[in-house]
């Protein structure tokens, strides 16, 4: 099963979509830094554990390249960078819509995917509907989320 360790503004996407069931019946392992979850998700999407989000601690080591790499890229936030090093530590793809956060992940040449992957993933895996996808992109446009709309709306026209 392929592991896929997300920062907060993917997983807050998806909920805000309703496609939070159905990322979850994905053959995937969904995994965020402990801090991350702690401080970022924990409070308003604490069911996020039980529907099957894995909880990473962060050791004595990892927080240490954090701290080098916090230095190395200042406009990346403290906890996107413990999802950068968690997904360099297990060498697995990061799931992130942060610009900075995607520029870092191509400099320490770690494979990076959006919301728009994901939701593609859920079109393929048959997981959703053409109809579910719409609906949910018109839920992330309506809490401003930033997603290319267009590019979108060409990925669920491909499963029309």
């Amino acid at each position: 099963m392929l592991i896929l360790v997300s920062d907060a503004n993917i997983l807050i996407d998806i909920e805000i979509g309703g496609l939070t069931t159905p990322m979850f019946s994905l053959n995937y392992q969904f995994i965020t830094p402990d801090i991350l979850y702690y401080e970022e998700l924990e409070e308003h999407h604490p069911h996020l554990k039980s529907m099957g989000l894995g909880i990473r601690e962060m050791d004595d080591g990892l927080i240490a390249q954090v701290t080098l790499l916090v230095t190395k890229y200042p406009k990346t936030s403290r906890n996107d960078i413990f999802a950068l090093v968690l997904a360099g530590h297990v060498n697995c793809p990061l799931l992130s819509g942060d610009k900075a956060l995607r520029a870092a992940a191509s400099q320490e040449s770690i494979e990076c995917h959006g919301t728009l992957w994901l939701m593609k993933e859920l079109l393929e895996q048959e997981k959703i509907t053409p109809q579910i996808a719409r609906a949910a992109l018109q839920k992330m446009k309506a809490r401003q989320s930033r997603l290319p709309w267009d590019e979108a709306e060409q990925i669920i026209s491909e499963f029309d």
